[in-house]
């Protein structure tokens, strides 16, 4: 049985879960792919789903398909460089390709379904936040960059524009979607790097540009596709992504006449993210990329992230105020400690560097804890919400029981309209 200090604590208590009756999603894609070609293929797809396949478990076989790939990575590149046989690659890019696909056509199966709900919306964007290291370390594999430094960025990078689009969102109350983003040309253009790998070899991407492009000699010197990846990312992410964010939330904070400045202290989970992750990878007392264990690093980080946009996303859906903190940051923060004390070590003292091996089980230990964590969370939530709402999450009642609920759920479904994915 769940305290009333707890329930309110993770926004789940009577008075928070009221207000899933009245929310309504809203959402704006302006990409022009999405809208005049991939609609009509998410549509058409969409009528292949048995009627009996509910919603979320559309969104969790999406979501098995990127896990079966990181268990084809652990297996045929597990070094994260390879080459690993070309069909790896190109199931990479399938398996990205049907994530997205299920993640898109979700919402459509649950008004096929007549099942919609406020909990759609937090199991897709949930699974969303747990996705990001992950299909990312698939990328990371495709381009060869390994357990290194760039290997790393590359696979944790992803989080950035995600934490931000969650922090929009819950301030404007609606999904911005810009001519070009992450979940549609993003996508495209990560399945096409994957593509690429599988038919000319990951290699291809740390090949001298002046080989494809030999008339620019005197620009591109020996410069590869690898020394332009950091600084492309990052220039799109605080040029185009950033600003947009913060324009949105400042719209939407004048339209109330409130101010802006005090929102930018609700970064703090994201800094702290970003800070131990740079301390503890960066640091050269660390062994987690010289003993390659960025798979087990991300595993570790697609919990502990998805934890923390996914209480963003809740408390966005229940009007509660915003979560600064998640207890799973605390290992996060005492593993960069670590690894750095050196720097801290009183003269004198003979505690010397951690070992490789103690770090690697610190790391083992912090996967469980957030395992653990993540899941009795994710369990009080659904298992919340779905009492609060007469639902149920990963099936579709039978018509008989769907009419003895049916009062229960006429408050949500009346009046209210509820889209499970990003688009119409």
């Amino acid at each position: 049985m769940t305290s009333s200090k707890t329930a309110a604590h993770e926004c789940v208590s009577d008075d928070a879960l009221q207000h899933l009756r009245s929310y309504k999603y809203s959402s704006v894609d302006k990409s022009l792919i999405s809208r005049y070609i991939l609609k009509h293929y998410w549509n058409t797809f969409v009528e292949f789903l048995p009627l009996w396949l509910a919603p979320n478990l559309v969104t969790l076989l999406g979501f098995f398909f990127i896990l079966g790939n990181v268990a084809l990575l652990e297996v045929y590149v597990p070094d994260l460089v390879g080459p690993a046989p070309s069909w790896v690659y190109y199931s990479f890019a399938i398996g990205l390709w049907m994530y997205s696909t299920m993640d898109n056509v979700d919402g459509k199966q649950a008004r096929r379904t007549g099942t919609s709900s406020p909990l759609g919306e937090l199991f897709d964007h949930g699974i969303d936040s747990l996705n990001c290291t992950l299909a990312s370390l698939l990328e990371t594999a495709a381009v060869g960059y390994g357990a290194s430094k760039t290997g790393a960025f590359t696979a944790l990078v992803p989080v950035l524009p995600m934490f931000f689009s969650t922090w929009e969102t819950y301030h404007t109350h609606t999904l911005y979607l810009g001519y070009f983003n992450g979940p549609t040309e993003g996508l495209i253009l990560a399945c096409t790097i994957m593509i690429l790998s599988g038919y000319y070899g990951p290699g291809i991407w740390s090949t001298p540009l002046i080989k494809f492009f030999p008339s620019y000699e005197e620009y591109l010197d020996d410069i590869t596709f690898r020394d332009l990846w950091v600084p492309i990312i990052l220039v799109t992410f605080f040029v185009a992504h950033l600003p947009a964010c913060v324009i949105n939330v400042a719209r939407a904070r004048r339209a109330q006449n409130l101010p802006l400045a005090p929102l930018f202290y609700e970064w703090t989970p994201l800094i702290i993210f970003v800070c131990s992750s740079t301390a503890w990878l960066g640091s050269p007392y660390s062994y987690i990329l010289k003993d390659n264990h960025l798979v087990l690093y991300c595993l570790t980080m697609s919990l502990v992230f998805g934890r923390m946009t996914t209480k963003i996303i809740l408390a966005h859906l229940t009007r509660q105020p915003f979560p600064y903190w998640t207890v799973m940051l605390a290992p996060m923060i005492g593993g960069a400690l670590l690894v750095n004390h050196p720097y801290f070590t009183i003269s004198g003292t003979t505690f010397g560097p951690i070992s490789a091996r103690f770090e690697l089980w610190y790391l083992r230990a912090y996967l469980l804890f957030a395992a653990i964590v993540y899941g009795r969370w994710a369990h009080l939530v659904i298992t919340s919400i779905c009492a609060f709402l007469g639902i149920n999450c990963l099936t579709i009642p039978s018509k008989a029981t769907s009419n003895e609920k049916g009062a229960k759920m006429n408050g949500v479904a009346n009046g209210t309209q509820f889209e499970k994915g990003r688009r119409d």
